[in-house]
């Protein structure tokens, strides 16, 4: 039997379950003939519909031959919603809210054929929070669809055809447009063509077809185009630096998620992409960034024969790669990441590329090039001028390659170590422009050190010029090992240092104002030099190098067969330095020409010793060797016929202690020792020596003449004084010491049948009388054992060089053997000579003529040098006669060399 309670709980059931086929059966009623009405009077809608089904306890409704409108068209601050709908269908329709909180939601919808025009309402109020009535579906259906979205403003925002959608946990508010992205979702099924979307009053961006299988998006022929001329552009967006263009083909891609604030997909296939970028020239103006949350990840991207162009303002070519691959994996962009140097992470990629051109203030063009991040290959690179005011570049190389040990980037400094680097075949000239003052400039960025762990350079023919002075290398190979960029804040910020380091190079050629330097092999380690057949050889005749120099300077032409040089040097760091222990110069050959007609240079000539320690960098070189080599010097005056010349053959010297009193523990006391045959005749040996480290510039001389024929100096003296001389200098020694003011010393003379004759200027004749009276004041030999004459008081010209310097000293030795201790005597025995030769002939006309004249002559050649003609007034008014010097001085004398010497 059956319990009260039971039968009462059926009852109750069944009652209640009554009451809801009554509740559902009299909703759908009302729904049929009321809710039009009600949707119109408590909703911003107006629908109308032919069938219409609702099941209350599940909340699905089915609908058909739907048609929607706004009440009020001009409502901007609700969506606006026209069109049609062949069927709607809703699975569990929030009721409640549609009837209290006005308010239409859904987990599902099915539109199946709409045709529906939707705008947007206006952006949300940020200040009020107010926001507009809202339309949410967890998830939506469509078929068939012709959907066209407009901006609260009536702009047409998006438009698609055809469309067939399913999209699960969509969501389309303000807040989506805002970030330019018209719908958020979960995932996707999506066909659909003449898809259109104008984000902004610059680009429409157009695709002609999109389908989805598996997972798997295609889109076709997609557009991104401006709206607007670039001339347009530049007026109404002043401040933009760039407007874009670009086309794809065709596109695949799966997985795309679209949710909240990160859109992801992967295996992205870009193909036959074309991008086109138009600068305007203007300066980015840096603001402060503004923290964005959105985020991007690329699983896997590929951009397959991409082409991009970048215009300048003026619309010709700034950069155009005709042919461009890219392959990115785990491509990810974030807050994070967006504070980076490079504001992207991955996980590798590689670039590829063909027909690369980059015209700018250099023009550069590449055949090919692939980029990894552990190295990359760079094919038949090509640079031509551009319009750079710093360098200009024009060249051609075969092949750059390296490789790389680590490249990233550690708190926005850039860590890079390179493994090696290879550069083959590099042909052409590089040419500096116009000096620019360096500034120290902090370098920022960089991780020290930078690692290189080998430059290779092979098969080069380069030339660099700088300041019209080409540089030339060819057959240039060069090996660079363990090279470190390393923080330096007192040069620019960086130094360089190299472990290790080898250049070969032939027919090496640097070319001067005045010269052709050029080298027929060099090859240079940094312990090892050796040069083969150096010269130096000068591009102006002498005639006009005198013409193009504004005061006295030497015209150099010199042969070297072979230099070399072992040690240790440093050329690269900031802390350079040369210390050889052995330098070798063998079989040179140097001819040095000065011209007297040129202004005299007023500069002040430094000492060597002076000149050595002004080098800034420390040298030292233990041994300097000039082994079997010639010099020769020549020298002319305005009035002298042909220059002058002085031969040294057979020059042998050894430099000790080459130093710039610079090196810690090495000697400062440098020591000089030269043996030669001097006028190809007489040999000659010289010790020289001087401390670079003695400021007071003291230094010591002392040599050896033997056995020199007068004659010998005739291809010197005869052009250049019109005076020949005979008889021999058996030995001249002489001891001098000396500093900055003045030289000294003993001086001591053997010489045996010496004698003179003046010769005309014009014919080379020899005058008799003149040569006559000449000689008779002249010790013809020496004693056996000569005694020295003390050199002092000779006291240097700050302008002339030491080796004038040093001649003055010969001269006064010379002076004081030939014609005797007391010059001032002398002089006067010579004027009393010619009187009484004037007194005896005085009744013979002719005779007197030819004895004034002697005289006058006589006075020119033993007097003071005409070129320090000018007698102070005292001397003139007691026409006190002048010192006999000048006739040796001038045999003697060695002309100043330049400044550098």
């Amino acid at each position: 039997m059956k319990k009260p309670w039971v039968k009462k709980l059926f009852i109750g059931l069944g009652i209640i379950f009554g009451l809801v086929l009554l509740a559902n059966f009299g909703l759908n009623i009302w729904l049929k003939t009321q809710l039009p009405n009600y949707i119109k009077k408590n909703t911003d809608y107006k629908v109308s519909y032919k069938s219409l089904d609702v099941d209350l306890g599940t909340g699905n409704i089915f609908a058909s031959g739907i048609t929607i409108n706004n009440k009020d068209p001009q409502n901007i601050n609700v969506i606006g919603l026209q069109g049609t709908i062949d069927t709607l269908k809703i699975s569990r329709f929030g009721i409640y809210d549609a009837l209290f909180n006005k308010t239409i939601s859904s987990s599902d919808l099915l539109l199946s054929k709409p045709n529906l025009n939707i705008i947007l309402a206006k952006p949300v109020d940020k200040k009020t929070g107010k926001k507009p009535n809202p339309v949410s579906f967890e998830n939506i259906r469509i078929n068939k669809g012709t959907i066209n979205i407009f901006k609260h403003t009536k702009q047409k925002f998006v438009e698609v055809n055809q469309l067939d959608l399913f999209i699960e946990n969509l969501q389309m508010t303000e807040e989506s447009v805002e970030n330019k992205l018209p719908v958020v979702f979960d995932h996707y099924s999506i066909r659909g063509k003449d898809f259109f979307f104008q984000p902004d009053d610059i680009y429409t961006i157009k695709i002609d077809k999109i389908t989805t299988a598996n997972g798997q998006m295609s889109v076709e022929n997609f557009q991104l185009t401006p709206i607007i001329s670039f001339e347009q552009f530049k007026k109404s967006y002043p401040k933009k630096t760039q407007m874009y263009q670009f086309s794809i083909p065709k596109m695949n891609f799966k997985d795309i998620v679209l949710k909240k604030n990160k859109v992801s997909l992967a295996n992205a296939n870009f193909q036959n992409p074309f991008v086109k970028i138009y600068t305007t020239g203007v300066s980015a103006i840096k603001k402060a960034e503004k923290k964005r949350n959105f985020e991007l990840n690329l699983d896997d991207i590929q951009l397959s024969n991409a082409k991009i162009q970048v215009l300048k303002p003026n619309d010709t070519d700034l950069f155009f790669a005709e042919d461009l691959s890219v392959n990115i994996n785990k491509l990810e962009f974030s807050k994070e990441s967006s504070q980076e140097v490079i504001p992207v992470l991955y996980k590798d990629f590689k670039i590829a590329g063909k027909g690369i051109h980059y015209n700018d203030q250099q023009n550069i063009s590449v055949e090919s090039f692939n980029l990894n991040p552990k190295g990359g290959q760079i094919k038949n690179l090509v640079a031509k001028p551009g319009n750079s005011p710093k360098m200009t570049m024009d060249f051609k190389t075969n092949l750059i390659q390296f490789n790389i040990n680590d490249f990233k980037f550690v708190d926005k400094k850039l860590n890079l170590d390179v493994k090696d680097l290879l550069i083959d075949g590099i042909n052409g000239k590089i040419t500096a422009g116009n000096a620019v003052p360096k500034k120290k400039i902090a370098v920022k960025g960089i991780e020290f050190p930078i690692l290189v762990g080998k430059i290779s350079l092979k098969n080069s023919n380069i030339t660099y010029e700088s300041g019209k002075q080409p540089l030339t290398f060819n057959a240039l190979n060069a090996t660079v090992n363990q090279l470190e960029l390393v923080e330096n804040a007192a040069k620019n910020g960086m130094a360089v240092k190299i472990k290790d380091y080898a250049l070969t190079t032939k027919n090496f050629i640097y070319t001067t104002k005045f010269y052709k330097m050029n080298v027929g092999a060099l090859a240079v380690t940094k312990n090892k030099i050796d040069i083969d057949q150096f010269a130096m050889t000068p591009l102006v005749s002498r005639a006009q190098f005198i013409r193009m120099i504004p005061v006295e300077s030497d015209l150099y032409d010199i042969k070297v067969k072979q230099i070399s040089a072992q040690g240790s040097w440093d050329f690269f760091s900031a802390n350079k330095f040369i210390n050889a222990s052995n330098v070798t110069i063998n079989s040179a050959n140097a001819n040095i020409f000065r011209s007297k007609i040129p202004a005299d240079d007023p500069k002040e000539k430094l000492l060597y010793s002076k000149l050595l320690r002004s080098i800034k960098i420390p040298v030292y070189i233990a041994n300097l060797n000039l082994k079997n080599s010639v010099l020769e010097y020549e020298e002319d005056t305005p009035k002298s016929d042909g220059p002058g010349k002085l031969i040294f053959t057979n020059f042998n010297m050894n430099v000790k202690n080459l130093n710039s009193a610079k090196m810690k523990g090495k000697s400062t006391q440098v020591a000089i020792k030269i043996n030669c045959d001097f006028m190809e005749t007489s040999p000659l040996s010289v010790n020289w020596g001087f401390n670079t480290a003695d400021l007071g510039d003291r230094f010591s001389i002392s040599g050896k003449l033997i056995n020199i024929p007068a004659r010998a100096l005739n291809s010197f003296i005869v052009p250049y004084l019109s005076v020949s001389a005979t008889g021999t200098i058996q030995e001249m020694l002489f001891d001098f010491k000396g500093n900055p003011k003045g030289i000294g010393g003993a001086f001591n003379l053997k010489h045996k049948d010496l004698k003179i004759s003046i010769l005309d200027k014009e014919s080379k004749e020899k005058k008799g009388f003149l040569s006559a009276v000449a000689n008779v004041f002249i010790k013809t030999d020496s004693d056996k054992l000569p005694e020295s004459v003390i050199v002092e008081g000779v006291e240097r010209d700050p302008t002339k060089s030491f080796f004038n310097m040093f001649w003055k000293g010969i001269e006064d030795g010379l002076k004081k053997t030939l014609i005797g201790i007391n010059i001032d005597k002398t002089k006067k025995t010579v004027e009393g000579a010619v009187n009484t030769v004037k007194d005896v002939k005085g009744s013979v006309k002719d005779v007197k003529n030819s004895v004034k004249q002697a005289k006058q002559d006589i006075s020119k050649e033993l007097a003071t040098p005409k070129t320090n003609t000018d007698t102070p007034t005292e001397e003139k008014k007691t026409e006190k006669p002048k010192e006999k010097k000048g006739l040796f001085k001038k045999i003697f004398k060695k002309k100043e060399k330049p400044e550098t010497e």
